[in-house]
């Protein structure tokens, strides 16, 4: 698997960007991507070194939309820890906006 099909999007949310700034970011990743392939993901894309990886598989959830019914997709996702000093500038320029 090649690392852009790893790594599909960063995961933009409140809880993201205060862990981004203790040097954690948050991406939605594909779900049979292991940790040793997120992190070299991760490495290869941004050019910085991964200390740690977590992965979480987030489970679908019941919606209505009318009458009918139906469950959003269940995803993967991992939280994924520089070394220090890394950074990833993906979400730099976004605080402050209103």
């Amino acid at each position: 698997m090649d690392a852009s099909q790893v790594i599909i999007r960063p995961v933009v949310s409140e809880k993201s960007f205060v862990q981004a700034e203790i040097g954690k970011y948050t991406f939605r990743v594909h779900a049979d991507a292991h940790k040793t392939q997120i992190r070299q993901a991760i490495e290869q894309l941004f050019d910085v070194r991964v200390r740690d990886v977590r992965t979480v598989s987030v489970k679908s959830k019941p919606k209505r939309r009318g009458v009918h019914a139906g469950r959003t997709r269940t995803w993967k996702k991992a939280i994924v820890q520089l070394a220090a000093g890394d950074s990833i500038p993906i979400f730099q320029g976004l605080e402050g906006t209103e």
